[in-house]
């Protein structure tokens, strides 16, 4: 097999689309719970499988923990293999909702060590054919790779980085939600006293695909985030912020902090307080 150089975290289709060492992931996935293995049967990327961010990306949600906490190490690790992604395996993953949901994929697997991509215009972007019905891989062995504690954050640490000047705390979501103006799924509206709005749809242009590096790097840059400075991203369960850190990476600068309870486990903690507008 052709030696290829490790993928950056968002890349073309067309760099990609003649390349058949991939494991393609459709994890499309819905706030209004409609599922998201109907559509990918429909239609998806040749050869590509679906995971379930539920099943596969998240344990169980709880009240003190969020509505998508992070599933424990060993728990990933044999759902990868469920799925018949080996620890050497390239993984390019996609949605069709601007990398909402399938950025969490390929953040947890960045962080482990795998080479693996977000598909830069999800699936409507996509230049080639399609193909219908459902795909299983053969199931593998997957070593268990712990998360870097250092890349991970608790409610704790998340309501001190909001009170800190040395830290930026970023809210992912759309601003309607970040000033408590709607909230759609959460018991409060409002978000994290000190944190800044960021919401990860404006990482995507008019065309549907992402900023170049140069201007996402402006957009963080512009919101206080440089290199080497240290950042706190959360949105509404964990999931969405993945998209943000990718882009921060994809920016070349570096990678920041995920408080995967995010707002569904902040805003079920009534001592905590919050801020609107």
């Amino acid at each position: 097999m052709s030696h290829h150089d490790p993928l950056p975290p968002i890349v073309a289709p067309e760099a990609i689309v003649d390349r058949d060492d991939i494991v393609y992931c459709d994890v499309r996935w819905y706030l209004d719970r409609r599922p998201g293995h109907v559509p990918y049967g429909e239609a998806h990327i040749p050869t590509a499988i679906y995971v379930d961010l539920d099943e596969h990306l998240a344990f169980h949600p709880m009240k003190s923990r969020g509505r998508h906490p992070m599933p424990a190490a060993a728990t990933f690790a044999a759902s990868l293999g469920a799925l018949g992604i080996g620890p050497d395996d390239t993984v390019v993953a996609y949605d069709d909702q601007n990398g909402m949901s399938a950025g969490r994929l390929v953040w947890m697997l960045r962080i482990t060590g795998h080479d693996a991509a977000l598909l830069d215009g999800g699936i409507q972007g996509w230049p080639g054919q399609f193909e219908s019905g459902h795909r299983r891989r053969r199931p593998v062995f997957h070593p268990i790779r712990p998360w870097p504690d250092e890349l991970l954050v608790d409610i704790g640490a998340a309501a001190d980085a909001g009170s800190d000047s040395g830290i930026v705390l970023a809210d992912s979501r759309a601003p309607e939600r970040y000033r408590g103006d709607e909230e759609p799924v959460d018991p409060r509206a409002g978000h994290i006293p000190g944190a800044i709005n960021l919401p990860f749809g404006a990482n995507i242009g008019d065309d549907g695909r992402f900023l170049s590096a140069e201007g996402l790097r402006t957009r963080f840059e512009e919101a206080g985030i440089t290199d080497g400075s240290h950042a706190v991203f959360y949105c509404g369960s964990g999931v969405s912020a993945c998209n943000n850190l990718l882009a921060l990476e994809h920016a070349g600068l570096g990678r920041a902090k995920l408080f995967p309870g995010s707002w569904s486990q902040w805003s079920h903690d009534s001592d905590r307080p919050l801020s609107v507008g």
